[in-house]
């Protein structure tokens, strides 16, 4: 298939995390005396809606995750056993929170410049991008801010392979966010993991996949052998981009999710593929998606998905 053409986008100005809410784990907007950070996270509740769909149920989900970090903002400097040490690993704060971009749902394309600007932005600057979304179109602007920063491996994890060319008429959706992906002449490999069940996919989907080059891991392979099951299929010091659907682990996990399937992945299992990422090659960005905060639990999937942001900080940080 032909490669997507790129675009050229300005960074947008995005609302202060400070202005509107307190930042994940309570970060500022800003480090002291002008520092630059290392990681910049941001939000992005909209991305390409499908005609007639109602996003807002993931609109949401940044704040969600925000406030669900606000008990553990005070615990920067205890020792996380997740990550054997403090998340900074004794090394000075090098997180901002820069809000949530001004995204819409009537504009599908406005959104996607945004994100690709913002991420754009932040790696001109050195810096790591960890998004949050939003539904899982959002990924795909978020591949393509890594043009000039590749060749990049993807690790997804999913409960689906999101390979449909288009759905309801529009190829930028959910459905087909992989496939986007490997248009990109910066892409070199994708890996997926924690696929299971059923889903938009038809057989021709998966057979374009394959043909692709893409490595399917089921749940249920990483179940029997380990995370080294996906982990093995990306060669050595590969620069990853990790795509992290909250429907890949198991609902009894995070149930916030639109479509609940059984035999998911771990809490376990998915921060040790984290980690084993970034151990494996260098973890350049890292996005997550798919949190439906009207379907959330006590909020479950809130407090799941800020320990998952948690422990990506925690490996960036410990990256050499």
């Amino acid at each position: 298939m032909a490669a997507q053409k790129a675009y050229k986008v300005e960074a947008p100005s995005a609302p202060r995390a400070s202005d509107m809410h307190p930042g994940f784990l309570d970060f500022p907007a800003d480090l002291p005396g002008g520092a630059r950070p290392r990681i910049v996270l941001f939000g992005a509740p909209h991305g390409s809606t499908y005609p007639g769909a109602d996003p807002s149920g993931f609109a949401g989900a940044a704040a969600a995750i925000r406030a669900a970090s606000q008990g553990d903002a005070q615990f920067l400097d205890s020792w996380d056993f997740d990550l054997d040490g403090p998340l900074f690993d004794g090394r000075e704060p090098c997180c901002v929170d820069a809000g949530d971009l001004p995204t819409s749902v009537p504009d599908s394309a406005g959104n996607r410049r945004l994100i690709e600007a913002k991420t754009r932005a932040i790696l001109a600057a050195g810096a790591t991008p960890l998004m949050i979304g939003g539904d899982d179109s959002v990924p795909i602007p978020f591949f393509a801010g890594f043009a000039d920063h590749g060749p990049i491996w993807i690790l997804q994890i999913d409960a689906h392979i999101d390979w449909r060319d288009e759905r309801y008429g529009e190829p930028m959706g959910y459905s087909s966010t992989m496939r986007r992906a490997s248009e990109m002449p910066h892409v070199a490999g994708i890996v997926q993991a924690g696929i299971r069940g059923v889903g938009s996919a038809r057989p021709l989907d998966v057979e374009t996949a394959r043909r692709w080059g893409a490595h399917l891991v089921t749940a249920r392979e990483i179940h029997a052998e380990g995370v080294d099951a996906a982990l093995r299929h990306i060669p050595l010091g590969a620069r990853i981009v990790v795509t992290f659907d909250c429907d890949g682990l198991d609902p009894s996990v995070m149930p916030g999710v639109a479509g609940r399937t059984p035999g998911g992945l771990t809490y376990q299992q998915a921060i040790g593929l984290i980690e084993g990422a970034s151990r494996r090659g260098h973890l350049a960005g890292f996005d997550l998606i798919e949190f439906q905060t009207s379907a959330d639990i006590d909020g479950i999937t809130a407090l799941t998905a800020a320990r998952i942001l948690v422990n990506v900080i925690g490996r960036i940080v410990r990256q050499a």
